[in-house]
């Protein structure tokens, strides 16, 4: 019997959080609370719902708190292994830099600053696909209704891939899956932004995307933290379990 492939996971958290000061001068953005737990817990929560027991959070801004606030993880159940960023790297700096604490092949790599009741679970069967097929696409994107912030979108969906223009435009959800051989190459300790990796990969026929219509929510403001927490109070009997 084949042993499943082991899929990586990753937390994006070493943003400075600008949007988000004054109350990310003192705290990371990640470790605002928000229904009683910081985004960053919420987010290692549902990673190890989804069956994802080791998990890289790369840091940068403040980075002793979050070591101070989650240890090695174990108190979760789960194993985290930090990536220490002296300054934040960008999302593709921070992947590459990371790379050496990932397993090969496919890793699920997620924001520490959205909140969402998407399943990370369903992304296994794709991310299985992508370890043991060459024709599978090397990239998976979740998409997600423009909001309020951003009319524009980022990307088009059509018929499970992703193209840069489009009629109907959708936001990145920050919820990818990437063969990590695509970094395998990028400098570390160097700032690099994803959207220039996203136009190459895109151009190349790699990305595929689903679309989600379910909660999610960028928590970028302290106005998006105080409506996150409200949102809590009001759905009290539906957090997750």
């Amino acid at each position: 019997m084949s042993r499943r492939p082991e899929i990586g996971a990753m937390i994006l958290a070493a943003g400075r959080g600008e949007r988000m000061r004054p109350l990310s001068d003192a705290t990371p953005k990640p470790l605002l609370t928000a229904g009683g737990k910081s985004l960053l817990a919420w987010q290692i929560e549902a990673l190890t719902r989804a069956g994802f027991c080791r998990i890289v959070v790369n840091v940068a801004h403040l980075s002793e708190q979050f070591v101070a606030a989650f240890r090695d993880g174990s108190a979760l159940g789960v194993k985290i292994l930090w990536s220490f960023e002296p300054e934040p790297l960008e999302a593709a700096g921070g992947i590459a830099t990371a790379l050496p604490l990932l397993p090969g092949g496919p890793a699920l790599i997620v924001s520490g600053d959205i909140h969402t009741v998407f399943d990370y679970a369903s992304l296994r069967s794709r991310a299985e696909a992508m370890a043991e097929s060459d024709s599978a696409p090397r990239v998976h994107l979740v998409m997600v209704d423009n909001p309020a912030y951003h009319p524009a979108g980022d990307f088009t969906l059509i018929d499970g891939r992703i193209v840069m223009e489009g009629a109907v435009r959708k936001t990145f959800a920050n919820i990818g899956l990437y063969d990590t051989a695509l970094f395998r190459d990028a400098p570390r300790a160097t700032r690099l932004r994803l959207l220039p990796y996203f136009q190459r990969w895109i151009a190349a026929r790699i990305v595929s995307g689903e679309y989600f219509e379910g909660r999610w929510m960028n928590v970028g403001t302290p106005e998006d933290l105080a409506a996150l927490d409200r949102a809590f109070g009001d759905r009290a009997s539906d957090r997750p379990a």
